[in-house]
C-alpha cells in the first residue's frame, strides 16, 4: 500500500516550534510587541541556561536555578527578575498548559522605592529651547499632554481632536484607551506639522506608496483604509519600506530611540545634570498639575493609571507641603 508523506511524518515535528507557539499566543491575547519581544528572549536564555533542554522536561527547580543565577551571577534589578519570572510562567501555564505550584509562595523580589527624576518647569523650557521641529513638537507633547513616548510615537492623525483640543490615546499600557488635553500652545504649530505630513502622504500616494501598518484584522475587514489619512501617523519615519507579507509600500512612524537621543542631546546642551529622559517629561506634567492644584483623580485619568496609589507618587513629589517646613536652622540663625 502506497503511503503520503505526510502520514510517515513525525507529528512532533509538524507541531509549530515552540518559540513560535510563544509567539502565537502572545498574539493571540493581544500582548505588545514589547512583551513579545522580552517573553521570547527570557525563553530563550532558560533554554540555553539549561543545555538546550525542552521545558516539557524541566520544572519548578529549574525555574529557581534560572533565577537564582540572574540574581547571584547576573545581578539583574529586581523588575528585570520579575519581567523573567513573569514570562516563565507565560510559557509554562499559558503555551505547556503545566501549573507550577510554588510560584504562589514564591517571594518575588521588591522593586526598590525611588521618586521619579521630575523636571522644574524652568528646566522644562530650558530643554525645550534646544529642540527644533518634529522632536521638538514630540517632546512637548510629553509634556503638555502627559504622553508615554511610544504613545506619542504611534499617534495617527484620527487620535487628534482640534476643536475639543483632545488627544486619544489608543491601545495603550494595559490595552486601554484614555483621553488626555491638547496643550493650546500646540494646536498651531501641530495644525502646521499635519499640513506638511499631508503633503508627504499625498506625495507618496502618486508614487505608489502611501500605506500604512493597521491594527489587528482592519486591513481584511477594510481594504483601502491603509492608504485613508485618518489612519496615517501623525509622525511618520523618513523613509518608505516594502511590507514582505502584503508588499505594500508603507511609512513606519518614527522611530522612539529618534525622540529619545534628541531630548538627550537637548538636556546636555540646556546644562541640565538631572538624569532625566522622555518619560521624565510625563512625570513633570503630573507633578506640576499636582503644584497647580488639580485633583489627583484627574491626574490619573489624564495618565491612564489603574491604581491611584501609582499616581500619589506624585503628591509626594509636588511642591506643596515639603517646601513649606521652615527648617530649625533657619529659625536659630
Amino acid at each position: 500500500m502506497e503511503t503520503t508523506g505526510a502520514a510517515n511524518a513525525d507529528p512532533h515535528r509538524a507541531r509549530p516550534r515552540l518559540l513560535d507557539r510563544v509567539r502565537e499566543e502572545i498574539r493571540r491575547l493581544h500582548y505588545s510587541s514589547r512583551t513579545e519581544r522580552a517573553y521570547v528572549g527570557w525563553i530563550r536564555r532558560y533554554i540555553l541556561y539549561h543545555g538546550k533542554r525542552h521545558p516539557d522536561s524541566m520544572g519548578e527547580t529549574e525555574i529557581k536555578r534560572f533565577l537564582t543565577h540572574l540574581a547571584t551571577e547576573r545581578q539583574v534589578s529586581a523588575s528585570t527578575q520579575n519581567q523573567a519570572l513573569s514570562a516563565l510562567l507565560f510559557l509554562y501555564h499559558k503555551v505547556l498548559g503545566k501549573e507550577i505550584a510554588w510560584v504562589e509562595q514564591y517571594d518575588r523580589p521588591q522593586r526598590p522605592s525611588r521618586l521619579p527624576v521630575v523636571l522644574t518647569p524652568a528646566e522644562v523650557r530650558a530643554l525645550l529651547s534646544k529642540m527644533a521641529g518634529t522632536t521638538w513638537l514630540m517632546a512637548a507633547l510629553l509634556y503638555g499632554s502627559g504622553l508615554r513616548r511610544i504613545e506619542c510615537c504611534r499617534l495617527r492623525i484620527k487620535d487628534i481632536d482640534f476643536d475639543r483640543r483632545e488627544i486619544l490615546v489608543r491601545d495603550s499600557k494595559g490595552q486601554k484607551d484614555r483621553p488626555t488635553v491638547v496643550p493650546t500652545r500646540l494646536l498651531g504649530p501641530l495644525a502646521q506639522h499635519l499640513a506638511l505630513v499631508r503633503g508627504q502622504f499625498e506625495r507618496d500616494i502618486r508614487e505608489e506608496a502611501g500605506h500604512v501598518e493597521l491594527p489587528y484584522a482592519l486591513a481584511r475587514k477594510y481594504p483601502s483604509a491603509s492608504r485613508d489619512w485618518a489612519w496615517q501617523w501623525v509622525f511618520p519615519a523618513t523613509r518608505i519600506y516594502t511590507d514582505r507579507a502584503t508588499g505594500e509600500r508603507r511609512r513606519h512612524h518614527l522611530h522612539e530611540t529618534v525622540l529619545q537621543r534628541a531630548v538627550q542631546i537637548a538636556r546636555r546642551s540646556a546644562g541640565i545634570v538631572k538624569p532625566a529622559g522622555c518619560h521624565s517629561l510625563r512625570h513633570a506634567f503630573a507633578t506640576h498639575l499636582v503644584e497647580s492644584g488639580y485633583d489627583i483623580r484627574s491626574v490619573q485619568k489624564l495618565l491612564g493609571h489603574n491604581d491611584l496609589e501609582t499616581t500619589m507618587v506624585y503628591v509626594h513629589l509636588a511642591r506643596i507641603g515639603t517646601f513649606r517646613v521652615r527648617s530649625p536652622l533657619d529659625e536659630s540663625i
